[in-house]
């Protein structure tokens, strides 16, 4: 980045007891464009700057009263002028009095008589690095402005996350109980494809047909909600930003079967065409099953909702030792790359979303329970081509 303030708009004081040497040193950088003031010791020169602070002190060493090294230390202990380069000028030579002026906390030393070319270098040359550190100090605090934002932001998400996690969790555990007393009523009282309505005095009553495969399925599906929704409370009782895993070894087949059964009806209502090429003689994954079954649910999902109708899905997983290498591939509307770049940072949502009421944190998610399994997750794709998301997990030991 350039600087706004150029070495020719800066503000110099120059401070000499010699009106010869003031006279001349004025002249010269007032040709040269820049704004000067003068002082003709160091009591008004450390008066002077409580007013108007300058870009750029040159400052003579041999001065009555106070000198310049005693000046130059003065300033350097105000916080309202440390930051301004000093230059001295002095016809003292002796390397001990060039080590005294460094000491005290100049920049640079030009020795008398003075070279007008030498000053002029030596001067834009400061300002220059001057100007360098004020951008660096702006775009640091720019830099920590937004990594407080980031961590208030995380702080926020990791309380709405518990609190709705924590809200849930009742809901679905009746859920889960009503649905396993159905199926203990069906399997003791009718035979496969027949079922029971409870009544309000606990009777059976003739209902509607649901096969008990139905309330297996329904059962299941709830139970893995229930595990997800523990899940994220064990993480934000822990109070950190990882992920809390329990694997074990897991068929990826049946898992990806049960991710897409609970998904069966949302991709019935976008009429996609899902094929599953997931085999079920893979290598099994070390996995912590409710975690992963998060990372296919938000992909298949994801596709769904960025998505016009009618998509065609295809999931798919190779063995890669140590890891096994899957993926979920439309045909969909794609991403530009500068999308795919951020696609995965915290609240970063596409553009094209059906009735998505999401926060973009999905697919951050997702990066966050694969970099706990120790893989990698990404995506290719191009803008009306389709994508594919892609991510490792480890085969079991």
């Amino acid at each position: 980045m350039i600087p706004e303030e150029t070495p020719e708009a800066a503000t110099i004081l120059v401070v000499d007891d010699n009106p010869t040497n003031l006279s001349v040193l004025f002249d010269l950088l007032s040709h040269e464009g820049f704004k000067v003031l003068v002082a003709g010791d160091g009591e008004s020169a450390i008066a002077q700057v409580q007013y108007i602070q300058p870009d750029l002190l040159l400052l003579d060493v041999m001065m009555p009263g106070i000198n310049g090294f005693e000046t130059c230390r003065q300033l350097k202990q105000s916080a309202l002028t440390q930051n301004i380069p000093v230059i001295f000028m002095t016809a003292l030579s002796e390397i001990s009095d060039k080590v005294k002026g460094f000491n005290v906390g100049a920049v640079d030393y030009i020795t008398k008589p003075i070279d007008r070319e030498e000053v002029l270098a030596r001067i834009k040359t400061h300002l220059t690095i001057q100007n360098l550190q004020k951008t660096l100090q702006t775009q640091n605090l720019a830099l920590q402005k937004e990594i407080d934002e980031r961590i208030a932001a995380e702080s926020a998400l990791r309380m709405f996350l518990h609190a709705v996690s924590h809200d849930l969790r009742n809901p679905v555990t009746a859920m889960l109980m009503v649905l396993r007393h159905l199926l203990r009523r069906t399997h003791a009282e009718k035979p496969e494809g027949e079922s029971t309505e409870v009544g309000e005095n606990g009777a059976s009553e003739a209902s509607t047909p649901v096969p008990k495969s139905i309330l297996e399925k329904m059962e299941q599906s709830t139970e893995r909600q229930l595990n997800l929704i523990n899940s994220l409370l064990e993480s934000h009782v822990n109070d950190i930003q990882g992920i809390v895993l329990h694997q074990e070894p897991r068929s990826l087949h049946q898992l990806v079967e049960g991710a897409i059964a609970d998904l069966e009806p949302l991709i019935a209502e976008n009429s996609t065409k899902l094929d599953n090429f997931i085999a079920s003689d893979l290598p099994l994954v070390s996995v912590d099953s409710t975690q992963l079954c998060r990372v296919w649910h938000n992909l298949i999902s994801n596709a769904l909702k960025h998505n016009p109708p009618g998509l065609h899905l295809t999931l798919d997983a190779s063995s890669v030792p140590p890891m096994i290498l899957c993926s979920v591939t439309d045909n969909g509307v794609g991403m530009t790359p500068e999308q795919c770049d951020r696609l995965f940072n915290l609240y970063a949502q596409g553009k094209r979303s059906q009735q998505s009421l999401g926060l973009g944190l999905g697919l951050y998610l997702c990066r966050q329970i694969i970099t706990a399994h120790g893989g990698e997750i990404g995506v290719e794709s191009q803008p009306n081509a389709g994508s594919k998301f892609w991510f490792t997990i480890p085969i079991a030991v």
